[in-house]
Order: C-alpha cells, then structure tokens, then sequence
C-alpha cells in the first residue's frame, strides 16, 4: 500500500491507514509514516532466542509481565506507533485488542538496515516517552548497549561473549548474546 501524500498522522489516521490484516509494516514516528524492511536470519535468530530467554525467567519467577515479539504495535502517544523487535510490559491494563498503549518496561531493537533509526530516532522517542530500560544489540558490531534510564542517560555497552543484566529484574538474568547463536 502506497503511503499517501499527507505529511503528519495521528495514531488514530494510522491505525484506520494499516489495518491488523496489513502484511506490510510500518511504523509511525512523531506523526511522520516510516515503512520497515523484513529483518534478516541472525536478526531472527537473536530475536527468538532472547524472547525465549526472557519468557522463560519471567515465568519460572511467576511473573506478572508479558514479553512480545514484532509485530506487536505499541503506541507511545497520539502520534507514534512503533513495532519493538522484543518488548516487555506489566502493566495488562495498557493492553486493548490490536496494541500495547504506553509505554512498555523494557525494549529491545536488533539493529540491521535501520540502524539510525534504532540509534537516535527510537532512542530518542523511548526515553521521552517513558521505557525503563532499551537495549540496541547490533549483530554488525558484535555489541549491545543498555539504557537504564532511571539511572541514566548513557549507555553501558557489552560485547557479545559478556553476559548482559537486566535491569528491570535486578540484574538477576543476564543474557549472554553469544550463547544464543
């Protein structure tokens, strides 16, 4: 589907725009429509192995928070929509039938083509709007950076064969990106 010529879009245009049905993905950014490329094989691959590692620690803790996958939309505010490649939210009150309305816990970005994206817009937009903890594991680089927000602004970065904690959980899970491959 083409994207119109119209420059600004609330969530509520987007989501009449793109419905569920939709194969194609796209995101909206600060009411501007961005169109996202399939992700690759290690893209999936990470993706699949830290959900499954973040599934299973949350429910062998008897967690109440849920863990997703793309393409789950989350929208951020009345004009951002955005598809995390993991996220985790707990509170199910911010849940209705399509998307997570809010801004989740935790968020994670497997960077590929695009990196500039996952790096300054998306940084940018989850900080603002409230995510505790961001990680941008980037498979070109062999490196994650983790953003604890409520501790601070910079990043602690890791390299693939360093176990990586997790904040939210108090540093008692800790996902070593290397093992996973």
């Amino acid at each position: 589907m083409p994207i119109p010529d119209k420059k600004y879009y609330t969530a509520e245009e987007f989501f009449k725009m793109f419905p569920e049905s939709n194969s194609e993905r796209y995101e909206l950014y600060e009411g501007e429509v961005v169109a996202m490329v399939s992700p690759n094989i290690i893209h999936q691959r990470i993706s699949g192995e830290v959900f499954f590692a973040l599934k299973s620690y949350i429910r062998s803790q008897n967690g109440k928070c849920q863990v997703f996958t793309a393409p789950t939309d989350v929208a951020l505010g009345k004009d951002t929509v955005v598809i995390p490649d993991i996220f985790i939210a707990c509170d199910p009150d911010k849940f209705d039938k399509q998307k997570y309305n809010g801004a989740p816990d935790f968020i994670i970005e497997i960077t590929s083509t695009n990196k500039d994206d996952d790096f300054n817009r998306k940084l940018s937009l989850y900080q603002n709007a409230g995510v505790r903890e961001y990680w941008i594991i980037s498979p070109q680089d062999q490196k994650t950076l983790v953003y604890f927000f409520e501790k601070s602004n910079f990043p602690n970065i890791y390299t693939f064969d360093t176990p990586v904690p997790v904040e939210i959980y108090n540093r008692n899970l800790t996902i070593t990106i290397s093992e996973l491959l």
